[in-house]
Parts: C-alpha cells; structure tokens; sequence
C-alpha cells in the first residue's frame, strides 16, 4: 500500500510519490494491485513483471 513494490519495479520516483501520499490514499495502491493480479504491471524498462512458478 505504501509504494514498496514500485521501488522493487525500479520506478523510484513513484515509489517515492506514494510513499509520501501513503499509496494515493489507498487509490494508487488499489490501481497497481489491479494491474500486478491482472499480469499488465511493468517495471521502469517497460518489461512485463510475471511470476514463473
């Protein structure tokens, strides 16, 4: 909720941004959960970020 997976995504300046306005309040947190369980989040290269099990 705080913006730590951005920071993981290599996108450091929106991770900062929400970490500063707490995920948006929860809206920002909301939007990329949605895109992380809908498989279309993408780190700071553009690259698809998906779980390989």
């Amino acid at each position: 909720m705080l913006g730590i997976h951005s920071f993981y995504a290599g996108k450091t300046v929106i991770g900062v941004i929400q970490l500063i306005t707490l995920g948006g309040c929860g809206i920002w947190a909301l939007i990329d959960f949605i895109m992380i369980v809908c498989g279309n989040y993408k780190d700071a290269e553009g690259r698809l970020i998906v779980n390989k099990r």
